[in-house]
């Protein structure tokens, strides 16, 4: 089971930490810290939404319409979380 455990810990780790960057990222935009016709930063940021944004889409259909609020990053960053922590420790190590 640890053969299982481990490289699931892993993916869900490594997609925890790029959600995260990508949530601090967005807030360091909307309070223009950072300014996205930079290179560095605008490469990044749009590295980031094409990377996330497929995982993003089918929880935005789920979602009801919050226009100005995107939720879909929340719910996502909770389900990686409670997984990586609660779930798949019970699932194989329980």
């Amino acid at each position: 089971m640890m053969a299982i455990y481990g490289p699931l810990r892993l993916i869900l780790d490594v997609a925890f930490f790029i959600m995260l960057v990508h949530i601090i990222m967005s807030w360091l935009i909307n309070f223009q810290v950072l300014n996205l016709r930079q290179p560095l930063v605008g490469q990044i940021w749009e590295g980031l939404n094409r990377l996330l944004e497929p995982i993003y889409t089918p929880v935005r259909r789920i979602l009801p319409d919050t226009r100005p609020l995107d939720l879909a990053p929340l719910v996502v960053f909770i389900i990686i979380i409670s997984l990586r922590d609660y779930i798949l420790p019970s699932l194989l190590l329980g």
